[in-house]
């Protein structure tokens, strides 16, 4: 196991611990002018906002429904409908494609960790790691997490950086980070 495994592993731990003893939260975020419910999964709330049709739309095609409804839990880092409109003309569609299902589910794991982390908990691995936190995505990919004055910024393997706009919407198996830029693999 790499020390990035391990790190993960202890995360979700912590995490799993802290979310058993009952640890209170504050009310949940709206998106897109919608309310998101804790008790509801990633897949339930997202398809209420008005601010992610395009996310919605990806992650159908890509057949990922199932898994992002199930158990988790998952940190999904969720562009808006504006982070897919900054890319290139065309990109939308062309991945939306049959025949390109398997680079559109590379691109979209490439947002999803396999644990459940809240701002707070970037901002400190973060700092345990020197201000830069590296982690592995459900995808295969790596980003770099960082949390400067309350801002959670996801450097991806291309180097764009994405920020947290909304961060802690809390879903019964995870956690959405809404970001405003779509994080991109090497290819």
């Amino acid at each position: 196991m790499t020390l990035s495994t391990l790190r993960l592993l202890a995360v979700s731990a912590m995490l799993s611990v802290t979310a058993i003893a009952g640890v209170a939260h504050a009310e949940n975020p709206m998106v897109g002018g919608m309310p998101m419910y804790e008790n509801k999964d990633i897949i339930d709330n997202a398809v209420t906002s008005p601010d992610h049709t395009t996310l919605v739309a990806a992650v159908k095609a890509a057949g990922l429904v199932e898994t992002l409804s199930g158990p988790g839990p998952f940190t999904v880092f969720a562009p808006t409908n504006a982070a897919f409109d900054a890319l290139p003309a065309g990109t939308v569609d062309t991945l939306l494609k049959p025949e390109n299902k398997d680079q559109l589910t590379r691109i979209l794991t490439c947002h999803v960790i396999p644990a459940r982390a809240l701002a707070a908990d970037i901002g400190k691995m973060a700092m345990d790691d020197g201000g830069t936190h590296e982690v592995d995505t459900v995808g295969g990919c790596k980003l770099w997490l960082k949390a400067d004055n309350g801002m959670v910024t996801i450097t991806d393997e291309t180097g764009g950086v994405a920020k947290v706009t909304i961060a802690d919407v809390i879903q019964s198996n995870g956690v959405i980070h809404v970001i405003d830029k779509v994080l991109l693999p090497k290819m």
